[in-house]
Parts: C-alpha cells; structure tokens; sequence
C-alpha cells in the first residue's frame, strides 16, 4: 500500500441512541493503523452500533468520528466510501442478482460517470472472489445460496472496493468451522497488507488468537482495550459476562484460552 492508500479512524466522545434510547455513551478510541481491531462484549452492549457509528450509518447524538482527521459526515459519501468498506451484520440484495454482480458493485466508489470497466477493476474483481472462495459461484444467484455461501459473497464485494480501512460486523457468521478459519486467516493477511480492519465477534477465543487490539464493551461503554494477551484476565471476563473460567495460554500463539466456564457474577 502506498502512503495515499492509507487512512485513520477515530471516534471522539461520541454517544450513539435509537430514538430516545441511548444504546452508547462517551465512547472513544482509534483504530491501530494497520492492525485487526477486535470489538467484544455480551448482547446488547453496543458492538454493532459502535461499529455503524463509525461507519457513518449511526450519526452520533454527541461527539465526532473523524476520517483522517476530518468530520466523516461532512465528507462527500464517494471519497468515504473509497476509504471506508462495512460489513453490516444484516444484508439484502435486489431478487435474482449473483454473486459476480454483488461483487462488481464493490468497484462503483472508483467508477466515474460512464467509466469503462478497466483492467484495475478486473483485477480486484479477481481477487476477491479468490480470496473469498467464491469464484464457482459467479454466475449463481444470491437467494440460491446457503447462508455461509452468501456471506462469503458479500465479503468479496468488501474486499473488492480496495478500501483501506475495512469494518466487519460479525464476519463469520453463518460459516463452517473450516471457513472461519479461512476468512480469519484472509483478515490476518489484509492487514499484513496494511490495512486497518475493526470486527465485531463472540467469539472470545478468536478474537484474542487473530486480533493484534481489542476492544471489550459493556452495557454502551468500553470497558477495556489493547493487547488481547494483557487485556483478557478471569477478571475481565466474570465482569463482562458475568461467567467465572480459567485461562490458559495457547500452545502456539500464547495467547489466552478460556476454560472450565462456570456461573459467575453478574454486575
């Protein structure tokens, strides 16, 4: 990636409500340039409300997200979209449009009025369908997919816009054992591409094996982040989630493994 490829993302003490009910409060944080950002927290606590904040879908009440620095709602949707792909937890699509089409579609930030589909477009067309294991499902249709199939779909479109930063909300969701690891292991090497990437996940276990930051919420607020391997104690976890275990190091990477999980308290 070169210098004009990059991009910042920080939130400034922002509050995020659903009509009269804030769901969010006084929230800050910047992404690592470059890292895996994992968002972690019970049901309900605010994740993926957080990461459509930052993704200029949820217009905070109070507060400021900042792309590059600059107010994201004061930017010209083009120029945010070209910097800044979502992965929402929930998609839809037109009846009857395939997966090569959906995927395609990723390239409309970078097509100008009657621009020709170019060779740059094909061949980030290519690769994220590659990368996404979607290649033998160009011509299928996206209501004749399997959930799994479907979000691998919508991670190539993602992967296609180019963007320098990516938010992801739940993005192994509906995938087998063997594709989350692959989309796990495709998000590892996107940001050894230097791209800064943001996830909403459950799982605690992957979240610390696969993300470099991460970020623990509670009831709106953020109650700790940084190193998965010095943020994640027993502790930390009977207050989150009100569930007592034991830790231990993962043979390979050290990082921690939740075990034995047992009622905790609840605050």
């Amino acid at each position: 990636m070169t210098p004009n490829d990059s991009a910042t993302l920080a939130a400034e003490g922002i509050t995020l409500a659903h009509r009269h009910f804030t769901v969010a409060k006084d929230l800050s944080l910047r992404l690592p340039p470059g890292k895996v950002t994992a968002i972690v927290g019970p049901n309900g606590c605010g994740k993926s409300t957080l990461l459509n904040g930052l993704a200029r879908i949820h217009n905070p009440s109070t507060g400021l997200v900042l792309l590059d620095g600059k107010d994201i709602h004061r930017l010209p949707s083009r120029d945010v979209a070209r910097k800044l792909a979502l992965l929402p937890q929930d998609n839809t699509a037109p009846e009857g449009l395939t997966v090569g089409d959906l995927v395609r579609f990723g390239r409309q930030p970078h097509q100008g009025w009657m621009k020709a589909w170019s060779s740059r477009d094909q061949s980030a067309f290519d690769t994220a369908i590659q990368a996404a294991d979607v290649t033998e499902l160009t011509d299928r249709a996206l209501d004749t997919l399997s959930g799994g199939q479907k979000q691998r779909a919508w991670i190539a479109m993602t992967i296609a816009q180019e963007t320098p930063l990516l938010l992801l909300d739940e993005p192994t969701s509906a995938l087998d054992l063997g594709h989350q690891i692959e989309v796990f292991e495709l998000i590892r090497a996107l940001a050894r591409q230097g791209k800064t990437i943001a996830m909403v996940i459950h799982d605690l276990a992957s979240a610390c094996r696969y993300a470099d930051h991460l970020v623990a919420m509670k009831e709106g607020r953020i109650v700790a982040e940084g190193n998965p391997g010095e943020v994640v104690t027993a502790d930390l976890i009977e207050a989150v989630y009100g569930v007592r275990c034991d830790l231990l190091p993962d043979p390979v990477t050290g990082t921690p493994i939740l075990v034995n999980p047992r009622p905790g308290l609840r605050a």
